[in-house]
């Protein structure tokens, strides 16, 4: 059965729930916020009493076959600060946020049988990883509900089914707009929630997280290495942590300081606060939605006008839906080494890969911003293609392990986007040219040639022949 078939059946077992199933439990995945949450409203309605769940896996169940931790430090202080940000506004609704230092699979049925309940409410995520945490809690006698909600388009108004989506992104988009398709309203919050169930105290007692330990702050040593001035997401700043409340505002104050109308001419550039929208972070660990941007977009251009910097971020925004749209047409596969080809396995060089991710290659261009990379959790899109292609294509290694890096480092990793770059630059995706190999003394020329970024992460000197 095909991706797109489990989204629609899990959504129809949902619309003909008719008995009130009493105590429900709610599980967020990617999808921290109150707002335009789909999966949460049919919660609400569906529940006389809601337990709302976060789950963050133990260290030995971040190891990965690539041997690093998955998050990093970065995504995992980013994604704290969110967990916040939602734990208020449930507790300003009568509600409480249950964090809990298990994987789902392991802690959603012990809570269950603890709340004499079955039922659990969730996103749905098309990726391999997560669809099998929705087996194995079925298989542990859970009744999962999905909802496919973090798409700007809704795929089943599409004019192509998930098994006739274009395998070029062009021939999407073109479609697309020649048909006019336009994204669903954000839904709000909901104005009211159902209570908690009366053993909750207990519960919390047993299984919460202690808040007190994960709210200490780090040493002066280890927030000087955090807290990196030279950050273009300093997510240690209040207006850049994680939340819907600072997701909010800064879609408000990015509008409000008109920066679509310069969007496509400083979308290229490598540092700085305003050469791009920095909506990714927030989009990732979904305190804001979509459609809540592109809403909030339609009225700025209403407003003030539309220009080739304000459609770009519509185009950005589908192709972030492509790529998810993909994982509804290929699943599993796009997670294969081949990918989408007849291609040979990769090779892999596991000493050039080290080297790469510890930022000693030794060209200055790359080891600049793999060392921004670690040092922030962040690097503006066009490194990240420059770095992908070079780990690719110059230093002949398995993108795949690019791809887990990537995982492990970015503050706004994003599984369905990451899978997609990296397929797409090795040629294993759809890109229509067979893969992307960038010239990267050009690059150099092209977007740092007097040496600012270089310079900016102490790269400059390593490597004349880039000067």
């Amino acid at each position: 059965m095909s991706h797109s078939s489990n989204v629609i059946t899990a959504q129809a077992q949902e619309t003909g729930t008719s008995n009130t199933p009493g105590i429900v439990i709610y599980w967020f995945r990617n999808d921290l916020r109150l707002a335009d949450n789909q999966a949460l409203i049919r919660a609400c309605q569906h529940a006389e009493n809601l337990v709302f769940v976060y789950c963050h896996p133990s260290a030995t169940l971040q190891a990965q076959r690539w041997n690093f931790p998955h998050p990093g430090l970065h995504r995992q202080r980013f994604v704290e600060s969110a967990l916040a940000d939602l734990s208020q506004q449930l507790h300003a609704m009568g509600s409480q946020l249950l964090e809990v230092s298990m994987s789902a699979v392991e802690f959603l049925p012990l809570l269950a049988r603890e709340l004499g309940s079955k039922v659990v409410y969730c996103e749905e995520i098309a990726a391999p990883y997560e669809q099998d945490d929705i087996y194995a809690l079925r298989a542990a006698g859970l009744t999962v509900h999905t909802h496919w909600q973090s798409s700007l388009l809704d795929p089943t108004y599409l004019p192509f089914g998930a098994d006739a989506l274009p395998d070029v992104f062009t021939q999407f988009r073109t479609l697309i707009e020649a048909k006019g398709v336009q994204p669903p309203a954000p839904l709000p919050a909901p104005h009211s929630l159902p209570a908690l169930p009366d053993n909750f105290g207990q519960i919390a007692r047993k299984w919460a997280i202690d808040s007190h330990a994960a709210s200490v702050e780090p040493s002066a040593e280890a927030a000087a290495l955090l807290n990196d001035a030279r950050s273009s997401f300093p997510y240690f700043l209040p207006a850049f942590s994680g939340g819907s409340t600072a997701a909010n505002a800064h879609v408000e104050n990015y509008l409000k300081r008109k920066l679509p109308h310069t969007y496509k001419q400083t979308r290229n550039q490598l540092s700085g606060l305003d050469y791009s929208t920095k909506f990714s972070p927030w989009l990732a660990s979904g305190a804001i939605s979509a459609r809540q941007i592109f809403s909030a977009l339609k009225g700025f251009e209403a407003e003030l006008g539309a220009n080739d910097g304000s459609y770009w971020i519509w185009f950005e925004l589908l192709w972030r839906d492509y790529f998810r749209l993909l994982h509804l047409k290929y699943g599993r596969q796009l997670y294969s080494a081949k990918g989408l080809t007849d291609l040979p396995m990769p090779p892999h060089d596991a000493e050039k890969f080290n080297d790469w991710c510890q930022a000693r290659t030794g060209n200055a261009f790359i080891d600049a911003a793999m060392a921004e990379l670690a040092a922030t959790g962040y690097l503006s899109n066009r490194m990240r293609q420059v770095v992908a292609s070079y780990l690719i294509h110059e230093l002949a290694c398995d993108w795949r392990a690019g791809a887990a890096w990537f995982e492990a480092q970015l503050i706004d990793y994003d599984v369905y986007s990451n899978q997609g770059n990296w397929l797409y630059i090795a040629g294993r995706g759809t890109d229509p040219r067979n893969g992307r190999r960038f010239n990267i003394p050009k690059q150099v020329h092209d977007h740092d040639r007097d040496g600012t970024y270089r310079r900016l992460w102490g790269k400059l000197e390593s490597d004349a022949s880039n000067q």
